[in-house]
């Protein structure tokens, strides 16, 4: 099962800084993760899509693929807020 890192902002659901999950794709794990800590998909998505304000992060790589992203067995997965303002100059 993948290893889910679970941001700070949504351990309120989860009680745990990260989960192991079944799946394949980062859509599944999604729906696994909203099986057993119900009100997560939410906070991921929007629209039936990853939140504009919310990068995924697969074995250290910041997907292209977004949902149709592959998880292997022994993947991590990090959900990670955007950080956004300020300016440079």
């Amino acid at each position: 099962m993948a290893t889910v890192h679970i941001p700070t902002l949504m351990r309120d659901i989860t009680s745990r800084a990260k989960v192991c999950v079944p799946g394949a794709t980062v859509r599944q794990i999604i729906d696994n993760l909203e099986e057993a800590y119900p009100g997560l998909k939410d906070r991921l998505m929007e629209d039936n899509r990853i939140r504009a304000s919310i990068s995924v992060v697969v074995d250290g790589e910041v997907t292209p693929m977004g949902l149709l992203e592959k998880v292997g067995e022994d993947s991590e997965v990090h959900f990670v807020p955007a950080i956004a303002g300020g300016s440079i100059g």
